[in-house]
C-alpha cells in the first residue's frame, strides 16, 4: 500500500504592513555635558571669613555678593585717607584764593594740587579694596562649590566658590569628516543620559569646527541643550542624535522585519498563507523602523516574528499581526 506524500507543516508568524510615514537620518554620537559658562570666584583681598551667605546648589545672580570678609582693617584705612584728603581739599582751595592773587607761585600751587588729585586716587583705591572684602558672582549661575567656611584665613586670589551657567549645557562630539557637508548650525540635536533613563532633551548645534583634525579625521561640533527643569547637570555622560535629514510620506518597516543576507536586504512577503522570498532596497534608518526604497508597496503583509526558519514558498499559519508603532 502506498504512503501519502506527508503534508508540508505550515510555520507560525507574525506579520506587519508596509506603512507611509516620516524617517530621519541622523548622526549618533557620545559626549560629556559641559557649562557653556563657569567660574571659579577667587578672593580679590586677603581676610578672615565672617559670612557665608550663599550654599552649594543655589541659583545666584552677577554681582550678587556670595561672601564677605572682616573689614576692619581696611575700613581704617579708609577713614584714614578721607580724613587725609579733606585736609589737602581744605589746603587745595585756600592755595587755589592765594594763587589767583598772586601771592604764591604756580610752581607751589601745582604741587599742592597735585597733592590733592592723588589722594583722590588712594580714597578710591581704599574704597575699592574695602569693597573686595564683599566677595560676588562674576556671572549668573548656580554655586556648584563652596571652599571656604566661617572663620577661614583666605589669602588674596584664594578660590573660595565655583558657579556653573547651566543655561545652556553643552555637548561636544567629535564627527566623522564623511558627516561635514551634512551637520549644519541650528540642526536639532536629541539628547538621553545614563542618569534619566527613558527621559529625551532637545537641542541644536551650536557651532561647527571648520577644522578637520588629521590625526583623527574628526571635526568638533558643539550642541547646546535646553532643560528648563533643570534635570541635566554637567560631567553627566549623553548620547546624542543630530538629525540632518527628514523622508516624509515614505514606505516603513520595522527594523526586525528585514534580514541581511551578505550585500542583501530580504524581507518575506506573504500571499495565501504562502511566502514569497523578496530583495528590497532600504534607506534611512532610525530606531523602530527602515526605509524601503524598492521591492514592496503599501499595505504589502510581511513576515515580522518567525522570519528565521522561512525559505520561499513556506506555508504559514498567521497568529497576529505584529504591532510596531510608527516613528
Amino acid at each position: 500500500m502506498r504512503r501519502r506524500k506527508k503534508q508540508e507543516e505550515a510555520v507560525p508568524v507574525e506579520v506587519t504592513k508596509v506603512v507611509k510615514g516620516s524617517v530621519s537620518a541622523y548622526f549618533t554620537g557620545t559626549a560629556s555635558l559641559e557649562a557653556e559658562n563657569e567660574a571659579k570666584v577667587v578672593a580679590k583681598v586677603g581676610g578672615v571669613v565672617e559670612q557665608v551667605l550663599v550654599e552649594e546648589g543655589l541659583k545666584v545672580r552677577k554681582e550678587q555678593v556670595l561672601a564677605k570678609l572682616d573689614d576692619d582693617k581696611l575700613a581704617l584705612d579708609l577713614a584714614e585717607a578721607e580724613a587725609r584728603l579733606k585736609q589737602l581739599e581744605s589746603e587745595f582751595k585756600r592755595n587755589r584764593e592765594l594763587h589767583q592773587k598772586n601771592i604764591i607761585s604756580t610752581e607751589i600751587f601745582e604741587r599742592i594740587n597735585s597733592d590733592f588729585e592723588m589722594q583722590k586716587a588712594k580714597v578710591a583705591q581704599a574704597r575699592l579694596m574695602k569693597d573686595y572684602t564683599s566677595i560676588r558672582a562674576p556671572i549668573n549661575g548656580v554655586v556648584a562649590e563652596r571652599l571656604i567656611k566661617v572663620g577661614n584665613m583666605v589669602p588674596q586670589n584664594e578660590p573660595c566658590f565655583h558657579i556653573t551657567d547651566f543655561d545652556p549645557l553643552l555637548a561636544v562630539l567629535y564627527a566623522p569628516e564623511k558627516e561635514l557637508s551634512k551637520l549644519h548650525e541650528n540642526q536639532k540635536a536629541i539628547l538621553e543620559v545614563d542618569a534619566l533613563p527613558g527621559e529625551t532633551f532637545t537641542g541644536k548645534i551650536l557651532r561647527i569646527s571648520p577644522v578637520v583634525d588629521p590625526q583623527t579625521g574628526t571635526f568638533k561640533v558643539t550642541a547646546a541643550v535646553t532643560d528648563p527643569e533643570g534635570k541635566l547637570k554637567p560631567g553627566m555622560f549623553s548620547r546624542v542624535r543630530i538629525v540632518y535629514d527628514v523622508h516624509s510620506d515614505t514606505l516603513l518597516l520595522p527594523k526586525d522585519a528585514i534580514l541581511t543576507e551578505g550585500n542583501e536586504s530580504v524581507v518575506f512577503l506573504v500571499k495565501n498563507n504562502t511566502v514569497q522570498r523578496k530583495v528590497i532596497k532600504t534607506g534611512y534608518v532610525n530606531t523602530t523602523h527602515t526605509e524601503i526604497t524598492s521591492g514592496l508597496q503599501e499595505g504589502d503583509m510581511v513576515v515580522q516574528t518567525g522570519i528565521g526558519g522561512l525559505k520561499d514558498s513556506s506555508k504559514v499559519e498567521i497568529l497576529s499581526k505584529a504591532l510596531t508603532p510608527l516613528p
